[in-house]
Parts: C-alpha cells; sequence; structure tokens
C-alpha cells in the first residue's frame, strides 16, 4: 500500500500527484491511499482514505466514499482503536510506537498498546511511529499485521534496496510466528 501524505502543498496542487501514483499502483496491483484528504481521495479515484482523531469523522468518510473504498483510521489509544473498530474501520494505524522525526511530538503508543490491542480486534492492524530495520522485528512479533514507513525508506540511499530488507525482515518473523 502506498498513501499520498502531504500537508504542505495546496490540494489543488496535489491532484495530478495523486492520480499519476494511483495510475502507478495500479500497474503493480498495490493499493493508493490518500491521507486525510477526502476530496482528493475522490478526485484520484484512490482505493481509500486514511483519517486521523482530528480529521473528517470515520462514519461521515465511510458514507461519501464509494462502497468498495477502504477507510483507515489512525489511534494511539486502546480506547480509540476499539472506537474505530466498532465504526467499522477497514483497519487501524496504531502508534506512534516509537518517538519518530516525520511527526514530532505525536502520542506514543508503544508495543504494549500494540499487544493488548492485537488480542482485542479483528481488523489489520498497522503500526506506525519510528519503525525502521532495526526494530520492525519486535513489532510484527508484537502482532503488527503491516508497518507503515516513511524515513526508514525515504531516508535510504537506495529506496528500493531499503523496501526489500525490510520486507526481508518481516516475512521471517512471519514465517516463525506461523
Amino acid at each position: 500500500m502506498i498513501q499520498l501524505r502531504d500537508k504542505l502543498r495546496p490540494k489543488g496542487k496535489l491532484i495530478p500527484l495523486a492520480r499519476e501514483l494511483k495510475k502507478v499502483c495500479a500497474e503493480f496491483d498495490v493499493l493508493f491511499i490518500v491521507n486525510d484528504y477526502l476530496d482528493l481521495a475522490l478526485a484520484s479515484d484512490a482505493d481509500g482514505l486514511h483519517i486521523g482523531q482530528e480529521d473528517l469523522p470515520l462514519a461521515t468518510a465511510q458514507r461519501l466514499l464509494p462502497g468498495d473504498k477502504i477507510v483507515g483510521c489512525s489511534s494511539a489509544t486502546l480506547a480509540e482503536a476499539l472506537q474505530a473498530e466498532k465504526e467499522d474501520a477497514d483497519y487501524i494505524a496504531l502508534g506512534s510506537i516509537y518517538p519518530t522525526p516525520s511527526k514530532p511530538g505525536t502520542r506514543l503508543a508503544g508495543l504494549e498498546t500494540l499487544r493488548q490491542l492485537k488480542e482485542k480486534v479483528s481488523v489489520p492492524l498497522v503500526a506506525i511511529g519510528g519503525i525502521n530495520e532495526d526494530n520492525v522485528a519486535e513489532v510484527v512479533n508484537a502482532g503488527a499485521d503491516a508497518v507503515a514507513v516513511i524515513s526508514a525508506i525515504l531516508g535510504a540511499d537506495d529506496v528500493r534496496e531499503a523496501s526489500q530488507r525490510l520486507t526481508t525482515i518481516i516475512n521471517r518473523c512471519r514465517s516463525k510466528i506461523g
């Protein structure tokens, strides 16, 4: 899954980028999600929308998006995550697992919250925040179904190689889990 997260550029300038990302993702059978902006998700025919606790309410996003689109919701606490599942989020992004330079000052959820949440929800859990090659194994072992990364890949000299190394670690953990 690729998520377009750009809080700096005006949305009008993001539309061509979003449409191009949607096209490339479709070529490789990869889901394309837009962060925060329902109108941009609709304009680019994204596969879904990711919202945070202070964004458009989950129920509103689900009502306005076509039925075949997915909606994910960020949570930092058990209560927020359980509410998101109750409101039929397609996935829950839990974090920040670790402090992250991509979103300074964000609330920390931590590995223990991830472990507890894994026992309580049935939707996929995406761990976010500060995840990299050094700690991704413990995140997967704590119950993450997927991880979201920014600097672990975009900060690397070779984006493809960094992605492959992370994928290898994740797959190795999954094979041990069963």
